[in-house]
C-alpha cells in the first residue's frame, strides 16, 4: 500500500470518527436537558454566541438573544424560530448599565425569571504588538470583555438565586493562557476571566447559583477571522494544533449546554479548554 493511499485512509478514519462524535451530539440534544429553562447569552446573533443560544434552545431551553444591533437580533430571533426553537431577542450593549438592566428587566416581564446566564459578549479594536495599544483601546476592550461581564452577573445573581440549579458560563479564550502575539489586551482581558470565576465560584455556590467557563482555542467565526481567513495565516494557525484543524462554534455549545445542565451539577469554579488539544497553563 502506498504511503499517499494510508495518508488517505487515516484521514477518511479521522472524518468519520469526528462525524460520529457530531452525531452523538446531535443525539444528546433530544435528551432536552434544559427543557423548561430560561438563558440570557450575550452577543448571540452570530458566531459562537449564536451557537450556544441554538444549542440551549434545542434542548429545552427558552432563549433570550441580545446584540448590539436591532437588525441582527430580528434575524437571528427569525432563524432560531424557524428552528422551533423558543426565542426572543432584546438590543443590549453590555458596556451600557442601562442596557443590562433593561435586558434583565424584559426577559423577568416575560418569563418571571430565569436559570442561565451565558456571557459571551467581547471586541477587539486593535491587531498588533501590544506597546502599540493606546489607552482609550484599553478601556473599550476592558470596559466590554471584564467589568460589563462582572457586573452583568452581579445584576443577575438576585433573579437566579431564587431559580433551583442556576447555572453562569463566561465565554473566556485559549489566549487567556497562552496570549495570541498580536492580540495582547484581548487576551489579558481573557485572562482576567480566568481568574474571576473561581474568584466567584464560592460566594455563588452560597447562594445556588454555578458558575463555569469554556476556553476555545481558534473557532472559525467571523470575530476570529484575522487568525484563519488567509491560507497561510491558517496553514500557521493549524500546525500548532495537535488535532491539526479548527474548531467549529457548535463545538463549544455542547460544553456549554452540559455546563448549564443537571449532569455538571458538581462542576464550578472551573474553565474548559477546547483547542483541538493544545496545551495551556497559567
Amino acid at each position: 500500500m502506498s504511503f499517499k493511499t494510508r495518508l488517505l485512509q487515516t484521514f477518511t478514519r479521522r472524518q468519520v470518527s469526528y462525524t460520529s462524535i457530531r452525531m452523538a451530539g446531535v443525539q444528546a440534544v433530544n435528551a432536552k436537558r434544559l427543557q423548561g429553562k430560561v438563558a440570557i447569552v450575550t452577543a448571540s446573533t452570530e458566531g459562537i454566541g449564536f451557537a450556544i443560544a441554538k444549542r440551549l434552545g434545542q434542548e429545552g431551553a427558552h432563549v433570550v438573544i441580545s446584540s448590539r444591533k436591532q437588525v441582527n437580533v430580528d434575524k437571528a430571533v427569525a432563524e432560531l424560530k424557524a428552528a422551533n426553537i423558543s426565542a426572543w431577542g432584546q438590543v443590549c450593549h453590555v458596556a451600557k448599565a442601562d442596557d443590562r438592566q433593561r435586558l434583565i428587566s424584559e426577559t423577568v416581564s416575560r418569563h418571571g425569571g430565569f436559570d442561565i446566564l451565558v456571557s459571551n459578549a467581547a471586541v477587539n479594536p486593535v491587531f498588533g504588538p501590544i506597546l502599540q495599544v493606546n489607552e482609550a483601546q484599553w478601556d473599550k476592550i476592558f470596559d466590554v470583555n471584564v467589568k460589563s461581564t462582572f457586573f452583568l452577573t452581579k445584576e443577575c445573581v438576585p433573579y437566579l438565586e431564587k431559580r433551583k440549579g442556576s447555572s453562569v458560563v463566561f465565554v473566556s479564550s485559549i489566549g487567556g493562557y497562552r496570549p495570541f502575539d498580536l492580540l495582547g489586551p484581548y487576551s489579558v482581558s481573557k485572562t482576567t476571566l480566568l481568574g474571576l470565576i473561581p474568584a466567584l465560584a464560592p460566594q455563588l455556590y452560597s447562594l445556588g447559583i454555578r458558575i463555569n467557563g469554556i476556553a476555545p482555542g481558534i473557532i472559525k467565526t467571523k470575530f476570529s477571522g484575522a487568525l484563519w481567513s488567509s491560507e497561510s495565516v491558517q496553514e500557521q494557525a493549524v500546525a500548532g494544533i495537535p488535532m491539526r484543524r479548527l474548531g467549529e462554534p457548535d463545538e463549544c455549545a455542547g460544553a456549554v449546554a452540559f455546563l448549564c445542565s443537571d449532569d455538571a451539577s458538581y462542576i464550578t469554579g472551573e474553565t474548559v479548554i477546547m483547542a483541538g488539544g493544545s496545551q495551556a497553563r497559567l
